[in-house]
């Protein structure tokens, strides 16, 4: 189960409101071992397409530098589908490269609804996980 704060929630649903037509991505992190998304790190998509993200790689490095100095790892990993609903495409399942963190799709096509998933991804498997808003 993914417990998350209503601000980190309201934080991304705004990040992949203000992106759209484009997909949004960024992160959550939290002290290592905790399961606690504590710090939001919104990032670039730097493919700026809305059907495929992917972090900036100098972005990237500098956050995950960051997140080592802190103590701290990606506890969420979130983007946002623009026109799909919120569920991981395969391109999102191979790229999942954390096996403890929560994949976070929140998806834009209804600009009057938020739907917001989160699920496990390991080893190609896909298993959604109940989302606790705090």
């Amino acid at each position: 189960m993914l417990r998350i704060d209503r601000t980190h929630y309201e934080a991304i649903v705004a990040h992949a409101r203000r992106d759209h037509p484009d997909e949004a991505c960024g992160l959550i992190a939290g002290p290592i071992g905790s399961d606690r998304p504590e710090r939001f790190v919104p990032m670039l998509n730097a493919e700026r397409s809305p059907t495929y993200y992917r972090f900036d790689d100098a972005e990237k490095l500098r956050v995950f530098r960051e997140m080592d100095d802190r103590d701290e790892e990606p506890v969420v990993i979130y983007h946002s589908h623009t026109a799909t609903e919120a569920y991981p495409s395969r391109t999102d399942v191979s790229q999942a490269s954390i096996p403890d963190a929560h994949y976070v799709l929140a998806s834009t096509r209804d600009p009057e609804t938020a739907e917001f998933r989160s699920f496990r991804i390991v080893d190609g498997e896909v298993i959604e996980e109940q989302v606790e808003i705090l």
